[in-house]
């Protein structure tokens, strides 16, 4: 009888998950609020959403540096790493919701069903960075994925957003089938859907179907993270999508993406680390010379950037390439600080949208007359995108780059500074484009701009989130340092990434 109820004990391990729970919770909530009609679930949706969201950060806070717990029969771990991108991916989300509110009552989609999906998209990105087997890791990422078809094409009466939803359907589903083959060829060849299991298995081993399964894992991670050759989705999904809707995949769909590469090329093929190795270091520099290269053409500010997150998906695989704690270290780190600077810029772009409809980059023209504010904080923000010090996105590049140069990946550091370049001279052009232009340079749509001043805006919840997230753009430099150790403490408290660094370590004395 031990067994079974030590099995059972495992199971019903409801510690490991609890974040999650909340977040179900309030989309059940908003759900319910909904039947009762629009009006109920407007008023009543937004609160419940801040609730389950603060509660599920809360708990995530109180997990940290705490024993390692397991849930679903080993399916899921809450290690530090799955609760430093569990965070990133829960705040992403309430920021995204404090920017959504304004933009889908004056889309007039009804903000219930808004909020529900996001949070199923929630539930599963965050359940995805703790999976450890094959069975939870499909499960969660097709709850994230189904959920983001269906945020895509939110805006029914929009074609462009139906198109997005479509596009963004087909290659999800090709990228689905994809894993389930290489899944099901794991599988077949350890006899275990345990990550762990799989990695010990073919760790002695290798052979071509190992070689095909890892090709089409790492498939599936770039089409998540949106590199270079598997970015085609990105441009028109982000065109065509709601803009809160692409503030969410920009940032909380990609650290779902990154947790998921670590666990599984970590988890399965840590034997084979110098295969995958390699093709990221290809899918790297793609990813940074495409993304930043074809941003520069871009007359549509969330074309722009779709490109431009491709080229900060390259930059955070440098400390993938790594695998040593530094660049362990420097991807979270990143990751909290494109969180910031992203959705900061996203939140000027619904405030500008929201008063004239447009997202064209030649509609900016002039802007710092009628809207210093706006201004400023798009400023700021794209500035530390480009890695102006002494905002915060300076030192997120300057630990990706030390790491990358200490472990000798020189080719990808002289790329990332050579790309990082060319994104200064595309942002530092917007932000020219709204301060240096005369007034009577000024776009038509910024000259009948209405002149209302920050105190009268009426929409809180989206400056709060302006506010914040430009703040902490800003402080980089006094917020950099306890950032960095909080992403140590994430890679120090997660077992899976001290023995990839042990075995490296060894492999590099040796």
């Amino acid at each position: 009888m031990g067994a079974p109820n030590e099995l059972l004990n495992l199971s019903l391990n409801a510690k490991a998950v609890i974040p999650e729970g909340f977040v179900l919770l309030a989309m059940l909530g908003t759900l319910l609020v909904d039947l009762a009609g629009e009006e109920t679930a407007a008023k009543w949706s937004p609160p419940i959403c801040y609730a389950g969201l603060v509660s599920a950060l809360v708990v995530l806070a109180s997990q940290w540096n705490g024993s390692l717990q397991e849930s679903f029969l080993g399916a899921f771990v809450a290690d530090n790493l799955a609760i430093a991108f569990r965070g990133v991916i829960a705040l992403s989300t309430l920021i995204s919701l404090l920017i959504s509110w304004r933009y889908a009552e004056k889309s007039g989609s009804p903000v219930g069903e808004y909020a529900a999906i996001l949070l199923a998209a929630t539930l599963g990105a965050m359940l995805l960075c703790g999976s450890t087997d094959l069975v939870s890791v499909f499960v969660s990422l097709e709850t994230l994925s189904v959920a983001s078809y269906l945020l895509a094409g939110y805006m029914k009466r929009d074609a462009r957003s139906s198109e997005a939803a479509l596009k963004y359907l087909l290659v999800g589903s090709a990228a689905a089938a994809v894993f389930l083959y290489g899944a099901s060829l794991l599988y077949g060849i350890s006899g275990t859907t345990s990550l762990k299991g799989i990695g010990i298995a073919i760790q002695d081993s290798p052979s071509p179907l190992v070689a095909l399964s890892l090709v089409f894992v790492l498939a599936t991670v770039a089409f998540k993270i949106a590199a270079v050759p598997f970015h085609q989705w990105t441009p028109d999904v982000y065109e065509g999508s709601p803009t809160p809707v692409v503030a969410f995949l920009s940032v909380g769909s990609k650290a779902a993406g990154f947790a998921l590469a670590l666990r599984v090329l970590i988890g399965c093929f840590d034997a084979f680390d110098t295969q995958w190795k390699l093709l990221f270091t290809v899918l790297a520099v793609l990813s940074m010379t495409l993304g930043n290269v074809v941003a520069l053409a871009q007359s549509s500010m969330k074309r722009m950037l779709a490109y431009s997150s491709i080229g900060q998906a390259g930059f955070v695989m440098i400390g993938l390439v790594c695998g040593t704690e530094e660049g362990f270290s420097a991807m979270v780190l990143y990751m909290a600080a494109y969180l910031f600077m992203n959705l900061g810029a996203f939140a000027c772009i619904i405030l500008f949208s929201i008063r004239t409809g447009s997202d064209r980059i030649a509609d900016y023209a002039g802007l710092y007359q009628k809207d210093p504010l706006i201004t400023l904080g798009l400023s700021l923000c794209l500035l530390s995108l480009g890695g102006i010090p002494p905002m915060l996105g300076f030192f997120g590049k300057i630990y990706l780059f030390f790491a990358g140069w200490a472990d000798q990946q020189y080719l990808l550091v002289i790329v990332g500074l050579i790309t990082s370049v060319i994104s200064i001279y595309y942002y530092i052009s917007v932000i020219k484009m709204m301060v240096v232009k005369e007034p009577q340079e000024a776009s038509e749509i910024v000259k009948s701009y209405p002149s209302i001043q920050w105190q009268t805006i009426g929409l809180p919840p989206l400056r709060v989130a302006l506010i914040a997230c430009v703040f902490v753009t800003a402080v980089g430099g006094v917020l950099s340092n306890p950032l960095f150790k909080w992403a140590n403490d994430a890679v120090a408290g997660t077992p899976l990434l001290q023995d990839a660094i042990a075995i490296a370590s060894k492999g590099a004395i040796g």
